[in-house]
């Protein structure tokens, strides 16, 4: 008896193949190590306040070496962010703030386009992060909050503050 092995035909039907198996996938939702902020203009104080630690080998200058304002990226966190803030309008600025008690941490954020880069490093005496800028567009941005050295655990709170 002679074994026939079946021919796999492919012609033009491959593409709708793969299409339809990418779209029945589904779409993974943006994680982070400590949770997720939803703001809306005019929220209310707590709301905006989220604890969290350091800790990390990856060099947040991977993301990028300076942001949109040329201020230096640097430190060391998780690959993977440590808060996802969705905001739901526009702000013309936001104020976020690291309180670690004096510690010297770092902050990125990662804009919803993806290009759009937020770092801040010490904040006048204090050693602790923060960032202080205007136009914020509506949608989901990742934060990192790194040690300046790699893999220092320092627990902290992040505020975000609407002036």
């Amino acid at each position: 008896m002679k074994y026939c092995r079946p021919r796999l035909q492919f012609r033009g039907g491959w593409l709708l193949a793969i299409l339809t198996l990418i779209s029945a996938t589904p779409v993974l939702a943006e994680t982070a190590n400590f949770g997720t902020l939803n703001l809306s203009p005019g929220f209310e104080a707590k709301q905006g306040i989220v604890p969290g630690y350091t800790g990390g080998s990856y060099s947040l200058s991977v993301i990028s070496n300076r942001d949109r304002n040329q201020n230096i990226c640097i430190g060391f966190a998780d690959p993977t962010p440590d808060h996802i803030m969705i905001l739901d309008k526009d702000f013309s600025q936001l104020k976020i703030l690291i309180d670690s008690g004096k510690y010297d941490t770092t902050l990125l954020i990662q804009g919803p386009d993806k290009t759009t880069i937020r770092c801040g490093d010490d904040t006048g005496k204090n050693k602790d992060a923060s960032i202080d800028d205007r136009n914020w567009k509506k949608g989901t941005y990742r934060i990192w909050v790194g040690a300046f050295d790699a893999n220092v655990k320092r627990n902290y709170t992040l505020t975000v503050q609407q002036p």
